[in-house]
């Protein structure tokens, strides 16, 4: 009796054991999981430039789903601040289903008619605001002298977000009277999934015959294949990666990236004919995983007779100029707002 007892006590304690080791095992799996993501890491940033690195880098953004979208736009989707001095007003533009905001950035100094830049924040189609970028479209306004449109677009799987952009580009030329602006020299630029939709704005203004000067392009995010393709130089390692683009588009679009995709200005990388669209300028990180579309998207620009000018930035990763000020990002930005003079000032 007292074998067949100890017997029964053995088996209830191996029993019992089983959850703690369970959980043991699930821990020690993560940290070594964590580890790896770390000492990975770790070498990815010695290709950084090294004014651009910080303990941020080292979050892991891959883990990111759909469902998490509503709490990251709550945390994500905040206003900087608007510069002292600065005039800045909102007017409301009607949507299919309401209406849609625009910021008017204007200038403390204008006294004659210039041109204007159409501005499209970024957040990969699925976060972003325009109050994001207060202070940067602040800064163009006041460097180039120039009023700055920034829209305030709807959320939402294609087309929403392009509709807003082109009723606002409408409203901008039948408002250009008004505002004291050069409807020749209306120029659109974006960043990110902003400088996206700009392309697809600029490819949908062309086709309907309504004039851009010129294409401000700030790492747009323009082809869904890309986040299915190997990057053997290791791009898309840092702030946005090849499984966030994956879910972007594919809550975008309604359907997995890659499939046959007919609906125009969805994708701008896939239109067929180039010809005729106005001059651009693209800037992008040599780390940037949107380096290869936007440097192919420009090659096939050029060889399509439209005058492209592009900028690398060595060692600098997608956004980097958004997190920080820098020598670097500084200069990127200095860049942009230089290739944007001539046709709006």
């Amino acid at each position: 009796m007292d074998i067949r007892v100890a017997a029964c006590r053995t088996e209830r304690s191996v029993v019992e054991m089983k959850p703690t080791c369970l959980l043991a095992g699930a821990a020690a799996g993560a940290a070594a999981t964590i580890l790896r993501h770390i000492l990975v890491t770790r070498r990815s940033i010695a290709s950084v430039a090294p004014e651009l690195r910080s303990i941020g880098l080292y979050f892991n953004y891959s883990f990111a789903r759909p469902w998490m979208l509503p709490l990251g736009r709550r945390l994500l989707d905040r206003p900087t601040a608007v510069p002292e001095g600065a005039s800045v007003r909102t007017v409301s533009l009607p949507s299919e289903d309401g209406s849609f905001d625009v910021f008017i950035y204007e200038p403390l100094r204008r006294e004659r008619r210039t041109g204007a830049l159409l501005w499209i924040h970024g957040g990969g189609h699925i976060l972003g605001t325009a109050a994001g970028d207060h202070s940067w479209c602040t800064e163009i306004a006041e460097d180039l002298g120039v009023p700055v449109i920034s829209v305030d677009y709807r959320i939402g799987a294609f087309p929403l977000d392009l509709d807003d952009c082109f009723t606002a580009l409408k409203w901008l030329h039948d408002s250009a009277n008004s505002l004291n602006i050069d409807d020749s020299r209306i120029a659109i630029g974006g960043g990110s999934a902003g400088g996206g939709l700009a392309v697809a704005l600029a490819q949908r203004a062309f086709d309907q015959g309504i004039p851009v000067s010129f294409q401000m392009l700030e790492y747009p995010m323009l082809d869904d294949r890309t986040g299915l393709r190997p990057d053997p130089a290791g791009r898309g390692r840092f702030a946005w990666t090849p499984t966030l683009n994956r879910m972007a588009w594919r809550v975008y679009l309604g359907h997995k990236p890659g499939l046959l995709e007919s609906r125009p200005y969805a994708v701008p990388a896939r239109r067929q004919n180039l010809s005729g669209l106005p001059p651009a300028w693209i800037g992008v990180g040599s780390l940037d995983l949107f380096h290869d579309e936007n440097l192919e998207y420009a090659r096939r620009l050029n060889s399509a007779g439209v005058s492209c000018e592009v900028h690398v930035e060595d060692g600098m990763y997608h956004g980097a100029d958004a997190a920080m000020v820098t020598a670097i990002t500084s200069g990127f930005r200095s860049r942009m707002i230089e290739s944007l003079r001539p046709h709006v000032s």
